[in-house]
């Protein structure tokens, strides 16, 4: 062989690039000789080659494909190693011969994990046959799984899943009040006997695939799992053939376990009955609202008609109560959620019913010519009371099925309370209850005639709520003379204002809060504001004052119109303090007042009391601080009753407890939050214990009793209220006229001028003799308790007990005239120049000084332009027209100051 086909030497050295030649070199054929020199000089033989390292470079030499996988590196010894053959070859170091085996990895194990022929990492990593086989026995396993499961499954009886009980509601006294609410109205019809129209509407609105889908939908199941798991908002079945199961078959919990059933036996279903069987048993079983079950009750509900007679029209309306009953129901369902109004439950019905009837157009099930003759709404049945829940007890029971679905955590709704067998325990005292309704019954019978004043005294309701402030638990409640022929609860939300019975919270508020700084701009913190004490802080009771912002500033409308406010029959009375304000129920105080707080401070510690805030006028006018708004009777109850409890807030409640199977499903839990200190809780107390013993509140006196209370009357004389409250008991009473079962959707309060026989309604008149004749028999045989002394307020902390308090200087008008001007604009006023004196003018603390000017006429037309009221206001607070804010302001504010603007501000300074 010649020599220019040899191959160079190798180099001597380990390392990987040696590992790496060395593993090339070709072997088998060519043995290294025994014995080699090991010196790895050039002029060693042919294929000889440098030692390249130990054991573990031989396997990485393996590993780069030296010798294959029949060849693996042995380790030589102190000489050079040769290449062993397929059991590894033997090297001789020093003319002895190298021991040992090659690398072997490892047997090789029916599942290779870790991997026999893989070091480091590698050994870790699953290789594709393993993963593919991993996944092909997992998807086995379901198939199999499922398989058997489908196979077990066993589809359960309609009739009895979906069969119901009554629900027994009780008294506070653990005895029967009435067993309702879970009588079946069904008629199970057959398929030929279900429109057409009906089948159609429900495949438009629920399910267009219905008649070519298996029964399922597995990508919804998916989500409404995953939903769950995570904790998010259940999801029901979105095929006919899965809501059907749901309804019929299954209990109503939303759990993954109840899923999985309707997932394996919604297609047992899908295969075992026809889609014609499907669609009967979903439109027999579903529920339509107002107690139906099936679309045959459903039918006779609400158009007094076999389902076979309707038509299209009435068709998509059932169909669009699918979606939910409670919010589709056009006669509203206010009792289970306060969102569900009429209204807003016709306008949702209305726009349900329209897109059906045209997704029925798109897909071919209605002609468009047929469309076309539906251009009214269909005419709906007003909803029909059951016989046993006539006079206050359907009231009471609508009351308590509202409390509980409201604040269950089970996720119990209506549709579930229907299918019956809940016991509800209430907090009605059946009692006070009767005692209420006879208070009621004995006004009305002594001064309401219809008949000999058919255009004062139709339509006159009255609403009342009795509660315990040391639980808020709601003992007893006047909803109206029948709850099977008066639908609306009158204890509930009306739409009454509650007039002057609002302003306890302005004056909580400005003790809580206090009144802003004029010098300072909107951003005010708590030391920038002075807290008010209802003797020592003053404000001006002028008739027809002008309200003005907190920096001085003539409040306007967004008509630019100025605000005269005025009082009852004119009255004026110039410096007042706000407890004598309150006792005479003057309104220019407190609407100033408001505004020097701030409108949004006000709103906030009514709710605080415990208001709902959504119950509150929004905007930032003077007339809300008298009481522009119309919280229910209950919640004026339980707001007072945070007085009553010296500061402690508790929401009104009616149901302690439900059971069902004789597990406790549901338990309330008070829960009880500080709302006002006692020394802020117990001067408003205070204030409203002189209204009663010598204010408006004098017809609400019990006799050997601590009571206070407040009267109120709205503008226009179209509600009246009185809420008052002993140590154990608040009761709120509420009058008005207006007919709420006629069928017009734009019923209207009515004026109470004359109503009675009275020249006009106040809350000192009706109201408060319920009120007392009510609580006399309430309270029989309890002890009288005494109302805490009022406690200190901060002296440092209210202006006048020794807290400097800085004011704009003094920029009186002139005196009013006798005659009210033509309009505010006209109002006179003077130059600074002839401002008098600052010794004239009345200071912060000079409580006695009677400011002159002060208001500068008003009135007039320009009066009831700015929303002053015709009649003048009246005793209890006379609320105007509530205004809109101005124009780029939020009218927030009022005048903190003395003689910085016509009211004299807080204390009394010059009006002028």
């Amino acid at each position: 062989m010649s020599e220019h086909r040899r191959k160079p030497p190798q180099p001597q050295g380990g390392g990987r690039a040696a590992a790496r030649r060395a593993a090339q070199q070709p072997t088998g054929r060519r043995a290294a000789p025994h014995g080699g020199t090991g010196t790895g000089s050039p002029s060693d033989g042919y294929g000889q080659q440098s030692s390249y390292g130990g054991r573990a470079e031989a396997r990485r030499a393996a590993q780069s494909g030296g010798g294959g996988r029949r060849r693996a590196a042995e380790a030589g010894g102190a000489g050079h190693g040769g290449h062993g053959g397929r059991r590894g070859g033997r090297g001789g170091g020093q003319g002895g011969p190298g021991g040992g085996r090659g690398g072997d990895p490892g047997k090789r194990r029916l599942i290779d994990y870790p991997r026999h022929n893989k070091y480091g990492w590698r050994r870790w990593v699953p290789s594709w046959k393993l993963m593919t086989g991993l996944a092909l026995g997992f998807v086995g396993s379901l198939m199999a799984a499922g398989t058997i499961a489908y196979a077990m499954v066993v589809v359960p009886n309609p009739d009895d899943a979906a069969s119901a009980q009554n629900n027994v509601y009780y008294w506070k006294d653990k005895t029967q009040m009435a067993a309702t609410g879970g009588e079946v109205n069904r008629q199970i019809l057959t398929p030929e006997n279900i429109p057409l129209d009906m089948k159609n509407a429900v495949i438009s609105a629920e399910n267009k695939t219905f008649k070519t889908d298996s029964g399922i939908d597995p990508m919804g199941i998916a989500r409404a799992v995953v939903n769950m798991a995570r904790g998010g908002e259940t999801q029901g079945g979105s095929t006919i053939t899965q809501q059907y199961v749901k309804n019929a078959m299954l209990s109503q919990e939303q759990t993954l376990n109840r899923k999985f059933k309707e997932l394996f036996i919604s297609m047992k279903v899908g295969t075992d009955l026809s889609k014609e069987e499907i669609m009967a048993g979903y439109l027999n079983t579903s529920y339509y609202g107002r107690g139906a079950y099936g679309v045959q009750a459903a039918a006779r509900t609400y158009f007094g008609k076999d389902a076979k007679s309707l038509d299209a029209s009435e068709c998509a309306f059932l169909a669009s109560l699918l979606k939910g009953a409670t919010y589709f129901d056009p006669a509203g369902a206010t009792a289970i959620d306060p969102a569900a109004t009429e209204k807003e439950n016709t306008r949702r019905v209305t726009e349900r019913w329209n897109w059906i009837l045209g997704e029925m157009v798109k897909d071919g099930h209605l002609t468009a010519a047929k469309r076309a003759e539906f251009t009214k709404f269909p005419k709906v049945l007003r909803p029909k009371k059951d016989a046993q829940l006539s006079g206050q007890t359907g009231y009471l029971v609508d009351l308590a099925k509202a409390n509980f679905i409201n604040n269950n955590d089970q996720g119990i709704t209506a549709e579930d309370l229907s299918k019956g067998g809940y016991e509800i325990y209430t907090t009605f005292d059946k009692k006070k209850v009767t005692a209420l309704k006879d208070s009621v019954k004995k006004v009305y019978d002594k001064n309401i005639d219809p008949k000999q004043r058919p255009d004062k005294d139709t339509h006159v309701q009255f609403g009342g709520a009795s509660v315990d402030p040391e639980s808020g638990a709601i003992v007893a409640i006047y909803g109206g003379a029948d709850a099977t022929k008066h639908f609306t609860n009158n204890a509930d939300e009306t739409g009454a204002q509650v007039g002057s019975t609002f302003k306890p919270f302005v004056l909580a508020a400005a003790m809580d809060v206090g009144v802003r700084d004029p010098s300072l701009g909107e951003s005010q913190t708590a030391d920038t504001r002075t807290l008010v004490d209802p003797d020592r802080s003053k404000y001006s009771g002028l008739n027809k004052l002008k309200i003005r912002n907190y920096d001085g500033t003539v409040w306007r409308n967004e008509k630019n119109e100025e605000w005269l406010q005025t009082n009852d029959g004119g009255e004026s009375y110039k410096n007042i303090s706000l407890r004598e304000a309150m006792i005479h129920s003057a309104n220019s105080p407190y609407a100033q007042l408001g505004m020097d707080i701030g409108i949004d401070n006000v709103r906030q510690t009514a709710v605080k009391a415990g208001l709902r805030e959504d119950s509150l006028v929004k905007g930032e006018v003077p007339s809300f601080s008298l009481g522009i708004s119309s919280p229910s009777a209950i919640r004026m109850a339980g707001a007072y009753a945070t007085f009553a409890s010296n500061g402690k807030q508790r929401d009104p409640y009616s149901v302690t407890e439900v059971k069902k199977g004789g597990k406790t499903v549901y338990q309330h839990e008070s829960k009880t939050k500080t709302a006002f200190s006692t020394a802020i809780a117990s001067n408003v107390t205070d204030v409203l214990a002189d209204v009663v013993k010598k204010g408006t509140g004098t017809n609400a006196q019990l006799p050997g009793r601590d009571v206070a209370g407040k009267t109120g009357t709205t503008d226009g004389n179209k509600s009246a209220w009185f809420v008052g409250y002993t140590p154990q008991l608040v009761t709120a009473i509420d009058m008005y006229r207006m007919d709420d079962n006629a069928e017009n959707k734009n019923r209207k309060f009515l004026e109470m001028y004359g109503t009675g026989g009275q020249r006009k309604i106040h809350g000192a008149s009706f109201p408060s003799e319920i009120f007392k004749d009510y609580m006399t028999d309430a309270l029989k045989g309890a002890k009288a308790i005494p109302f805490p002394e009022p406690e200190p307020l901060d002296a440092e902390a209210v202006c006048g007990g020794g807290k400097a308090c800085s004011s704009p200087s003094a920029s009186p008008s002139t005196s009013p005239s006798e005659e009210p001007s033509e309009s505010p604009s006209a109002s006179p006023s003077v130059s600074p120049s002839e401002s008098p004196e600052p010794s004239e003018s009345c200071g912060r603390f000079d409580w006695n000084c009677d400011p002159v000017g002060g208001q500068d006429g008003g009135g007039g037309s320009a009066g009831n332009d700015a929303g002053g009221t015709t009649d003048g206001g009246n005793t209890d607070g006379g609320v105007p027209t509530s205004p809109s804010p101005p124009p780029g302001t939020n009218g927030n504010g009022g005048n903190n100051g003395a003689g910085a603007n016509d009211n004299g501000g807080i204390f009394g300074g010059p009006d002028g």
